[in-house]
């Protein structure tokens, strides 16, 4: 509905020919004023767009308040400061979006802004010697609803998982696993054997044991040469095998899983030296003295091979090789981007936990290097989660040794529970997530607040079939809007008008949390209508004695429960017909 009221201001926008081919229609903005005394919306289009059309902001918004004054949906209309406009539309308009949502049903709340687009989604990328933690419980379904939110706005969307399958960190995973191994076959093995670098959690026990089970002695006593290759794979390939089941059992499926080692195979990290190289972005040279180290002692200046990577906007020049020939961690990532960049990808998404903020600029800047600035890369930075019990901080560790594992997490509280509380805040805000509170069935907890929105309005309609058989969608359709008119039940439409603006503007903006906020609202002003017609007869939404009334309510109860299931698919959460 709201798309009438912009197609009416673009019209005038379009009357002053400079700079208005430009402006598209979503670009308008439409929002409820914080004080309701002022009206029903306000657009501050004039002040948006008076420049780009060399007008007056004054006598922009003038015109556009003359626009909207002879518009047969809008009853009031006023001026506001510099250029708000401010201005009350007739309930009719309001009625009319509850056919909008049945009519539409599941194409409510969809558009086609980037329609097939490309746009690659990257997140959880764990390197493969651990279990899931819960910061990368986080980063998954963080990284899931947005991937849901940009197909919602026409884009196709690749869900795509970085596997860091080589390096320093690999080794040490399978010489930890080879002390398991020694040990699970009779050898004495104490902790001291196990260095800093290595991996001491239960978990690698439990590879030895299958180990043994598959190939019993045969590398007992044996040379490194012999075992380092194989153990590498064989715990890769397990830790990825529990990676899938833990994503999976989150309600996660990754489209591409992309591995680190298969890329360096290919020599695309040589591939894109060379790209950088012909554009003059590589050199060698040495970098300064990283911040924080004063000492000669602790430092040693070394030539390295360097990207220039401070000529795209990062703060340093970034090394590629190391003094002793070796790659640095950074290389792969030029592999791994060069590698999207081939396959298609101009825009990009990437998901990384707070501790890799000196990421961003430097994957910025490679992605702009390496696709001649026709790509770009966007990334969010998540902050970590608190699991609390009852108010106090929890420390378990089943499988882990030291951190709470996403599998932990999930059979204690279940799917739905955890993606929401690791929606439920901005990313750049830390999650208290208490066990107890999480499951509580009570209105102070969001999510079983919603649920039971959902599930009363499940309920009026188990108990009108229940008398008078199956209500039609055209029953639905056809019913008389105009006696929904209580402040209640208006206010309950506006929120429901605005589905498609939540919507694109999560995707856009990249804040999937703008999600279960808007659910939460949605659920209260439901409860609130609940609420009021318990006290006034006439707003209860079963009348016996008149169907006409009845079917009318049960209309906009029915673009409710469409639109809070529509969230609930964006989120990943299964709604609930019935509260146990």
């Amino acid at each position: 509905m709201l798309h009438t009221i912009r197609s009416c201001i673009l019209n005038v926008l379009n009357l002053f020919t400079k700079g208005a081919k430009d402006i598209a229609e979503d670009m308008i903005l439409l929002d409820q004023p914080k004080d309701k005394n002022l009206g029903d919306l306000y657009t501050n289009a004039a002040m948006m767009f008076a420049k780009r059309l060399e007008i007056s902001p004054r006598v922009l918004a003038e015109a556009i308040r003359d626009a909207l004054a002879s518009s047969e949906n809008v009853t009031e209309v006023s001026l506001a400061g510099p250029g708000f406009i401010n201005f009350k539309l007739k309930n009719s308009f309001w009625q009319g979006v509850i056919s909008d949502v049945i009519e539409q049903n599941e194409n409510y709340g969809f558009s086609n802004v980037y329609a097939n687009k490309l746009i690659n989604v990257e997140f959880v990328s764990a390197n493969p010697t651990g279990p899931l933690h819960t910061g990368h419980a986080r980063n998954a379904v963080f990284g899931s609803v947005v991937a849901n939110l940009l197909e919602r706005i026409g884009y196709k969307v690749t869900r795509e998982f970085y596997i860091n399958d080589q390096g320093n960190q690999i080794k040490f995973l399978a010489r930890s696993l080879y002390l398991r191994y020694r040990e699970a076959l009779g050898a004495e093995i104490s902790e001291s054997d196990f260095t800093s670098d290595m991996y001491c959690g239960a978990y690698v026990k439990e590879l030895a044991k299958e180990l043994v089970d598959i190939y019993q002695d045969k590398f007992l006593n044996q040379p490194e040469s012999e075992w380092l290759a194989l153990l590498s794979q064989f715990a890769i390939d397990r830790m990825m095998q529990n990676v899938k089941n833990d994503l999976r059992n989150l309600g996660v499926v990754m489209d591409v899983y992309t591995s680190e080692a298969e890329l360096c195979k290919r020599n695309l990290v040589e591939e894109a030296l060379n790209i950088l190289s012909e554009c003059g972005d590589i050199y060698e040279g040495v970098l300064p003295r990283p911040k924080g180290i004063a000492s000669d002692d602790e430092w040693e200046e070394r030539p390295q091979t360097l990207f220039r990577s401070t000529k795209y906007g990062d703060d340093v020049d970034r090394a590629i090789r190391k003094s002793d020939g070796t790659w640095t961690y950074f290389a792969g990532d030029l592999a791994y981007h060069l590698d999207k960049i081939k396959r298609g990808f101009t825009e990009m998404v990437a998901i990384l936990g707070a501790d890799h903020n000196g990421y961003v600029k430097r994957l910025k800047s490679a992605v702009k290097a390496l696709s001649a600035g026709k790509a770009n890369i966007e990334v969010r930075l998540y902050q970590l989660v608190n699991f609390l019990e009852n108010g106090k901080p929890v420390r378990m560790s089943k499988r882990a040794g030291n951190f709470i594992t996403l599998k932990d997490v999930v059979e204690r509280v279940g799917k739905d529970v955890t993606r929401y509380m690791m929606i439920s805040r901005h990313h750049d805000v830390m999650i208290d997530f208490d066990f107890v509170k999480a499951v509580e069935q009570s209105m102070d907890n969001p999510l079983f607040y919603i649920q039971y929105a959902y599930a009363r309005i499940c309920s009026v309609f188990r108990n009108y079939e229940a008398e008078n058989g199956e209500i039609t969608r055209d029953d639905l359709l056809n019913s008389d809007k105009s006696i929904l008119s209580d402040e209640a039940e208006i206010s309950l439409m506006k929120a429901l008008a605005f589905w498609p603006d939540q919507v694109k503007a999560a995707a856009i903006a990249i804040e999937p949390h703008r999600i279960p906020v808007y659910m939460q609202n949605i659920a209260s002003l439901f409860h609130s209508l609940w609420n009021k017609g318990k006290i006034n007869s006439e707003l209860r939404f079963i009348d016996k004695e008149n169907r006409h009334e009845t079917i009318s309510r049960l209309s906009l109860l029915m673009a409710t429960k469409k639109v809070l299931e529509d969230g609930f698919r964006i989120i990943g959460v299964t709604p609930m017909m019935e509260m146990r």
